[in-house]
């Protein structure tokens, strides 16, 4: 295998930032910073690895990324360390290739560290353990791998997947729905009718499917086969929150007004005869356009997503979803957008999507999904949904994974790009010579309210470092103002966008639009955050007695029950940040993030902005005790 030279290794840093595929670090000696990126690119499935680059360092005080060559003391030293932590610290001994260079008269080391074999997956760190002692490769950082992560690794092994566990207490027999098994009989003679499953009587063809198997002395049901063909009170008492609301708000906005209620549907049921009930109820409640085919003398309305689409991101949601979390599939429907938010980030790197080849954590659902012409199983379905919606002349899908919150997001605007309306009111900018994807970019902040790379890329399709360039022309136009560092940069209208919005007939200002000036617009790229311990220490104060000597019980070590426990108490009291809880706890934010997967998991905690992960003012919410339920 052929390496690239270190030099070029430093001008894909300063072109592109670090990536999936290149970390820099400072390099005097090899800490727990570097092992993690050794680990993540060891684990990340399909990635092949990456380099990681000892010397060099991120220069924080320049507004575009650059890196310095800072050079490394004592190279046989960083290399001989790195082996060794290599060798010694995960599981299973890792071997890097390391390489030294000379840079503009100083020494840098680098490294290329190879995807270790499934067999060898997870690769975790001893002391740590599973899940949290392993790391993915996330774009350009490096995350905790989650007990999703972890089954996806021993899927890949050849080991058995978690749609193939045994239900206690799902009688096939008895908890079967057999209508669910006759759609699928019927589904399947369409796909194939001489397939040869359909010969065989309901049980051999239960267990062919993963949806029974042999446990003990009897036939047991699996999770896939409650999912698929469990009875609506089998599912309602094995997993009640194994269903799909479909929420309909007023406006742009969740939940505008704390006094207006939204409309709810709830749907449950065996996935063969759940999904065209959801599917209808969507395509119900959207906006139809006029329609005369050809040859015809009569109008037909069709909706202005197109049905294949719905049905795409409606499977989507529910054939991947995370089947051990405790929460719903939710479908909103806000005035401009429907959003399908399901349980579970993507275990495909978002940077991916669409590319060929699926990587999915209930295989057998998938497949019974696959074999009734419901799903496809080679990855193209974003594909075939961002062609749908570009031939449609609307905003392509915007995917977003969050692997913190365990969620999966697909956003459809309805919404024609660039119709008469959308052209003159782009006219203002014409001095900015806009090319046509940044004027996609900017109807697509007008109607959401913010922009990120990875948006940018899914509206547009192209790669980073070609969306980056384009969102800084356009903040440095004053059309977007740049918020965040680093990978967690994301762009908000600037002065001239807000501006144009004023008074204008029928347009809303953009949702969670910051009402900046020019001059503090300016001000803010070099402004450093206001210190927050007054506030803290304020809040703190206000602390009731029970909860302040419970924090005080906590000391420095502490089970991560009774830490769940301190956190659900303390935003049960109040909607409460990372940061205010990591004052008030005296905990890191990568101890609470860990804990805070664990509640938002099992549906104790959700967030404030539930339809804006990433909201610059995210909270989280515990969920009282009498509005919870579960299996």
């Amino acid at each position: 295998m052929e390496h690239p030279t270190a030099k070029q290794l430093l001008a894909c840093l300063r072109e592109g930032d670090e990536s999936v595929e290149v970390e820099a670090k400072l390099g005097q000696k090899v800490g727990t910073s570097v092992m993690k990126t050794v680990c993540a690119f060891a684990n990340e499935p399909g990635r092949g690895g990456g380099y990681l680059m000892l010397g060099v360092q991120r220069d924080e005080k320049m507004l575009f990324p650059d890196y310095v060559v800072v050079g490394v003391e004592n190279s046989d030293q960083v290399q001989a360390d790195l082996a060794t932590q290599c060798r010694e610290v995960f599981n299973v001994p890792v071997r890097p290739q390391t390489f030294v260079d000379q840079i503009d008269g100083k020494t840098v080391v680098w490294a290329y560290i190879q995807e270790a074999d499934p067999q060898n997956k997870p690769v975790y760190f001893t002391r740590l353990g599973l899940p949290g002692g392993a790391f993915r490769r996330i774009g350009s950082t490096d995350q905790h791998g989650t007990d999703e992560d972890i089954a996806l690794y021993y899927q890949l092994r050849g080991n058995k997947t978690y749609d193939e566990t045994v239900v206690d207490g799902f009688d096939p027999d008895a908890d079967i729905d057999g209508d669910a098994v006759e759609e699928y009989r019927k589904r399947r003679a369409e796909v194939s009718p001489t397939a040869t499953e359909l010969q065989w009587e309901t049980p051999e063809l239960l267990h062919a499917l993963s949806a029974t198997t042999p446990h003990g002395s009897h036939v047991a049901g699996t999770v896939c086969g409650l999912i698929s063909f469990g009875k609506q009170s089998t599912l309602r008492r094995h997993c009640p929150l194994a269903r799909v609301d479909y929420i309909r708000v007023e406006g742009r906005e969740w939940v505008k007004d704390p006094d207006e209620r939204y409309q709810t549907v709830e749907m449950r049921g065996p996935l063969l005869t759940l999904i065209p009930r959801v599917v209808a109820q969507v395509l119900d409640d959207i906006p139809t356009a006029f329609a005369l085919d050809k040859d015809q003398l009569h109008r037909r309305d069709v909706p202005l997503i197109p049905q294949k689409v719905i049905r795409e991101a409606v499977v989507n949601a529910l054939m991947h979803r995370s089947y051990r979390m405790r929460q719903p599939v939710q479908i909103i429907r806000y005035s401009n957008r429907l959003e399908i938010r399901n349980p579970g980030h993507s275990l495909k790197p978002d940077d991916r999507l669409g590319e060929p080849g699926s990587l999915t954590r209930n295989e057998k659902i998938a497949a019974i999904l696959h074999e009734t012409g419901l799903a496809e199983t080679k990855g193209s379905g974003v594909r075939v949904m961002r062609e749908l919606m570009r031939q449609a002349n609307l905003t392509l899908p915007l995917f977003e994974s969050n692997r913190e919150a365990d969620t999966f997001t697909v956003t459809l605007l309805v919404h024609h790009l660039l119709d008469k309306a959308d052209v003159a009111w782009l006219a203002q900018f014409k001095d900015c010579n806009l090319s046509e994807d940044e004027a996609k970019a900017l109807v697509f902040v007008r109607e959401v309210g913010a922009v990120n790379n990875a948006a940018y890329r899914d509206i547009n399709s192209m790669d980073t470092l070609e969306a980056s360039g384009h969102l800084r022309r356009l903040r440095d136009y004053g059309l977007l103002r740049q918020k965040g560092k680093a990978a967690q940069t994301y762009y908000v209208p600037g002065h001239r966008l807000l501006k144009s919005l004023e008074g204008t007939d029928g347009t809303e200002a953009p949702v969670g639009a910051p009402q900046t000036t020019a001059d503090e617009e300016k001000a803010s790229l070099s402004a450093e955050p206001a210190p927050l311990s007054t506030e803290l220490e304020s809040l703190s104060a206000k602390l009731p007695p029970g909860l302040t000597e419970e924090i005080q019980d906590l000391g420095q070590r502490t089970s991560p029950d009774r830490l769940d426990a301190v956190i659900t108490e303390l935003c049960l009291w109040k909607p409460l940040g990372i940061h205010e809880l990591e004052y008030l706890t005296g905990r890191k934010a990568g101890h609470l993030r860990r804990s805070l997967r664990r509640l938002m998991g099992a549906g104790k905690l959700r967030y404030l902005y539930p339809d804006k992960p990433r909201h610059p003012d995210q909270k989280y919410v515990a969920e009282s005790p009498n509005d919870s339920c579960g299996p």
